[in-house]
């Protein structure tokens, strides 16, 4: 019964939180981005220790504009989820306060059987600073403060108070959302205050919560001067959590979440397994972080690129003759063999095909949406796919049964649109595997795009690193999944300065978030309703 009343308070604690920033937001708040698992999970890390676990599950996210990451501004908590927040809430104040824990707190309290409120408000000050990402006001403050006394003083237990006020603190939107703050910077216009600054930085870099260094910058205002936002975001891009942060971007950015329902036909690939899906993901991952980061590289040779990494699992499915002795291993293709960046590793072919055979399509749609910011509309409802689907008729090849569908007229602009890339990819399976025949048949892998011919895996790979779309594509995601927005609502002018940069730097993906985060217009936000702008502080006042 005590841990049920205690999840009881903190939902009635947290429900009050919820309902007092609805009223708040007409005033400063202009952004509210709700956390993501891997940035709660990164958070609670960082702010209590690894040793902690985060046990519970989360409510997914949805796909906008190519990214999950603009679905956390446009999605609420739903009851089961409130309540799937609580229990993750008092599960892990539960851990923290104790007994194997209770060392690592800031204080002790006179008496462990009575409340203490003192230590309980050094300690909540100490979390929740951390944990909201800004100072606790001083009725934040008072009031978690008195919630434990209340607790700690019917359970004669202290460290039962200081679980609760813990609990609501890890439960209150302060912590689950990201709030982001407008306050006024001059000329009627409005900006973020340093403290948001400091999230938005942190979480695009590390993918985590702001550090004790970053807060202390925010604190002093120094994040709203040139000199000041350079030093902080040249140290956090020097550090190897930038890895973590970049993983976060890819992944999400790839699609690479997609591998979480892959499926393939145990009958006809019977090699295909769970341990592939993931070496292929990592395969991915660790492509782009060396090229983007390790090596500093030019972000279109990830559409060309033989380099990638491989372990024993990813060695057998691409068929090598050899064996792979450790877990990881740098390896390049050789030049006949087909490959060509990422679009040609397991990962990208595999989750863009049907369980028992390529398509094209899907694989056409996916680089148009992925690569390029070109969605490709959703077919209508009536669309009649049996002339595709029938792998057993006259028509021997996915390319004639495509021609033979995009005859309709109401689908020839959208497979005219995507198909040619797809059938530039079939000489590869639905797990990736290279192949030159289908069904008795040479696979003819020549495509044409906008007036330009050309043949295979290795002439896409060509078409778009030389197309300009593709790294105006890159820099327009990055922009959108750091503000949480629509990338198709992005204008280019949101992003022109950044480009330029990257573009100048060679297509560096370093000098792409350098300038990206320095331009004067990246913390700009809109202004909050009027009736509370005249007791608003200022950048300066900060």
């Amino acid at each position: 019964m005590r841990n049920v009343s205690i999840i009881a308070l903190v939902s009635a604690s947290a429900a009050f939180g919820f309902a007092s920033y609805q009223i708040a937001i007409g005033s400063e708040v202009v952004s509210m981005r709700r956390l993501t698992q891997q940035e709660y999970r990164n958070s609670i890390a960082d702010i209590f220790g690894t040793e902690i676990e985060v046990r519970g599950r989360f409510e997914p996210t949805i796909r906008v504009g190519g990214l999950q990451a603009a679905s956390t501004s446009v999605l609420s908590i739903t009851p089961v989820g409130f309540e799937s927040f609580t229990k993750l809430a008092d599960s892990i104040a539960t851990q923290v306060t104790g007994e194997k824990y209770r060392a690592k707190l800031s204080c002790v309290p006179k008496s462990a059987k009575e409340p203490d409120d003192a230590c309980t408000a050094q300690v909540l000050s100490h979390y929740g600073r951390m944990l909201y990402r800004r100072p606790l006001t001083e009725d934040e403050i008072k009031s978690a403060v008195n919630l434990s006394h209340g607790l700690a003083e019917s359970q004669n237990d202290f460290y039962a108070g200081l679980r609760y006020g813990l609990a609501s603190l890890l439960q209150a939107p302060d912590f689950v959302f990201r709030m982001e703050t407008a306050v006024p910077a001059g000329n009627k216009q409005w900006a973020l205050d340093s403290y948001s600054r400091a999230t938005r930085l942190s979480y695009l870099m590390w993918d985590s919560t702001p550090d004790a260094e970053l807060l202390q910058a925010a604190e002093k205002g120094d994040l709203n001067t040139a000199a000041g936002l350079e030093k902080q975001v040249d140290r956090l891009m020097s550090s190897p959590r930038l890895i973590v942060g970049m993983r976060a971007f890819f992944n999400d950015m790839l699609e690479l979440d997609n591998f979480d329902t892959v499926s393939k036909d145990s009958i006809l690939y019977p090699k295909w397994s769970s341990g592939i899906a993931a070496s292929a993901k990592e395969e991915t991952l660790r492509t782009v972080i060396d090229l983007a980061l390790h090596g500093n590289g030019d972000m279109r040779d990830l559409m060309t690129t033989r380099k990638t990494f491989l372990n024993r699992n990813l060695a057998a499915d691409y068929q090598l003759p050899f064996q792979v002795t450790g877990e990881w291993m740098p390896y390049e293709f050789e030049s006949d063999s087909g490959r060509s960046g990422v679009l040609t590793q397991a990962s990208m072919l595999a989750m863009f095909s049907h369980p028992g055979r390529s398509s094209p399509t899907k694989r056409g749609v996916a680089v148009m949406d992925i690569f390029l910011c070109e969605p490709t509309p959703a077919p209508p409802a009536n669309v009649d796919f049996s002339v595709v689907n029938d792998t057993s008729g006259p028509l021997k090849t996915v390319r004639e049964r495509l021609m033979a569908h995009a005859d309709n007229s109401t689908c020839a602009s959208c497979h005219n649109h995507s198909d040619p890339i797809g059938l530039s990819l079939e000489g590869f399976d639905t797990i990736g595997q290279r192949r030159t025949m289908e069904n008795g048949k040479l696979i003819d892998l020549s495509a044409t795009i906008k007036g330009k011919h050309f043949v295979g895996a290795a002439g896409l790979g060509q078409f778009l690193h030389d197309d300009p779309k593709y790294t105006a594509c890159l820099a327009r995601k990055v922009y959108a999944y750091s503000r949480g927005v629509n990338s198709e609502d992005v204008p280019a002018s949101a992003f022109k300065t950044a480009h330029q940069a990257f573009a100048d730097s060679g297509f560096r993906m370093r000098s792409l978030l350098k300038s990206l985060v320095e331009d004067k217009d990246y913390f700009r936000a809109p202004a909050p309703s009027p009736e509370t702008t005249s007791s608003a502080p200022s950048v300066a006042d900060q």
